[in-house]
């Protein structure tokens, strides 16, 4: 049998509970729309948002690790740079020896040892202006983990490696082993450049692996931590249609009470 009350109106209670849950819902949507964030605080999704920190963990970690890559390579063009610079002077002292050595010659070989000299010198210069001048290790950090660096070893380049420090072609038998010398510090200095290419392209791709992982664990976080807007949407409509259908529920209960002070007339 139905009940009447003024006192109590069951129907404005459960009108107002369902109002308040529509409207939980809709400030949630509301909140994820404007953010554009699925998850907004821990109570969003308490076990995705853990893992979605730990995708922007990573994230963070590669893409430094890409800014470092980049600073290696940067380095390493320095070096090879200085490594070719380096060849072209072989080069020019190859030419001045050879010269020097020819029993022919009728010029000032002093004047030739001279420019041989100089030349000697800038060579030690620029190796150490590089970073040359001794065998040192190099390593980039990449990515975490055990394999996450890439790393080598850099001859040296210096004079005395090269074995070109105390040559001296102001003779033509100094000119002739100064040859031989300088041929052999070519193959030398060839091998420091292998080195140098080796590392610059196992960085390069380093770099692309990096880059190929950052990206995915970015689309993993999102997955988890973005908002998806068309189902956002729907559920603004919906919650909308909810809250406005909730508010005349709620005056018609609140009219009820009213109604039943008419048997008292």
């Amino acid at each position: 049998m139905a009940s009447f009350s003024v006192v109590s109106n069951v129907s404005a209670q459960n009108a107002q509970a369902n109002l308040n849950t529509t409207n939980i819902g809709l400030q949630r949507t509301l909140t994820r729309l404007s953010s554009g964030f699925r998850i907004n605080q821990a109570g969003d999704d308490a076990a995705g948002l853990a893992v979605a920190n730990s995708y922007r963990s990573e994230q963070a970690v590669l893409n430094q690790g890409i800014r470092n890559a980049n600073d290696g390579l940067s380095t390493l063009q320095i070096k090879n740079g200085a490594l070719d610079n380096v060849s072209t002077l072989l080069d020019r002292l190859a030419t001045l020896a050879s010269q020097s050595a020819s029993a022919g010659f009728t010029g000032n070989r002093t004047t030739l040892n001279n420019e041989f000299t100089d030349v000697v010198s800038e060579i030690a210069r620029e190796v150490t202006v590089a970073g040359l001048g001794t065998a040192q290790g190099f390593s980039v950090f990449v990515s975490s983990g055990a394999s996450g660096t890439v790393g080598g070893t850099i001859g040296a380049a210096d004079t005395t490696t090269l074995g070109i420090a105390a040559l001296n072609i102001s003779t033509a038998g100094g000119a002739a082993s100064a040859v031989t010398a300088i041929t052999t510090a070519v193959g030398t200095v060839g091998t420091v450049v292998g080195s140098v290419g080796s590392l610059q392209n196992r960085l390069q791709y380093a770099t692309g692996l990096a880059q190929y992982q950052a990206v995915n664990t970015k689309a993993a976080e999102s997955r988890i931590r973005d908002a998806n807007v068309a189902e956002e949407s729907a559920n603004l409509a919906r919650y909308n249609i909810l809250t406005q259908s909730g508010i005349a529920a709620l005056a018609q209960a609140n009219q009820q009470s009213s109604q039943v002070l008419s048997l008292l007339r």
